[in-house]
């Protein structure tokens, strides 16, 4: 059944390591300050539950989808490619054309770092626009507003770049807002992040309307 906030809801499919962190963080905030709700494996803590349920559970419950494939890197333990996010684009994709009617509706975009790289490895979509970012957080915010802006056809959204200017003074008010939770900063498990993300997206917004209403 179709969650009521099944139009907010955004769907991340990324990397979770390390070296992509700083983009992973720089697209969440981005799907909160765009006025949607990230979702991704990671909110979900119950072991007993098999992954590709999780995975299959959250895709439906998600109108859009942000899927990153520009990681195509041998493991160094395996010598092998982690074929993760392929695999989640094609289940979202496979919802979007086999599902009921709401999932018809299913919208995603699909970044690389490179423009036209993705032809090489994953051919199949090919004629589909995919934009780069580079590696760049400030790029990737850009990108993911820009088409979050034209999927969802709403015209609240701020500009990237003031997306951007928000995400630095986020970045920069964070220690205290993780401190406030009794939290740190460096330890912030996904459900954290996206906590203290809205805490401070709140505190701006009503920051924002107590200064209006003031000066009226």
């Amino acid at each position: 059944m179709e969650s009521s906030r099944h139009t907010d809801n955004v769907f991340i499919n990324c990397p979770f390591d390390s070296d992509y962190k700083p983009l992973f963080d720089a697209i969440v905030f981005t799907v909160h300050d765009c006025g949607f709700i990230p979702r991704c494996a990671l909110e979900e803590g119950d072991a007993s539950q098999v992954r590709i349920d999780k995975i299959y559970n959250i895709i439906a419950d998600c109108r859009y989808g942000v899927h990153d494939i520009s990681r195509t890197e041998l493991d160094e333990n395996s010598g092998l490619p982690r074929f993760n996010m392929p695999l989640e684009l094609g289940i979202f994709l496979g919802a979007k054309r086999f599902g009921a009617e709401e999932h018809g509706r299913k919208k995603c975009l699909v970044m690389d770092r490179e423009q036209y790289r993705y032809q090489k490895f994953i051919s199949d979509i090919a004629g589909q626009d995919v934009p780069s970012h580079n590696n760049s957080p400030e790029e990737v915010v850009k990108v993911v507003r820009d088409w979050l802006l034209t999927a969802s056809e709403r015209r609240t959204i701020p500009s990237g770049s003031t997306i951007w200017s928000h995400y630095q003074d986020f970045l920069m008010d964070s220690p205290q807002i993780a401190q406030r939770f009794q939290l740190e900063v460096e330890d912030l498990i996904f459900n954290d992040y996206t906590f203290i993300v809205a805490e401070w997206l709140t505190a701006q917004t009503s920051h924002t309307s107590r200064h209006v209403q003031g000066g009226n």
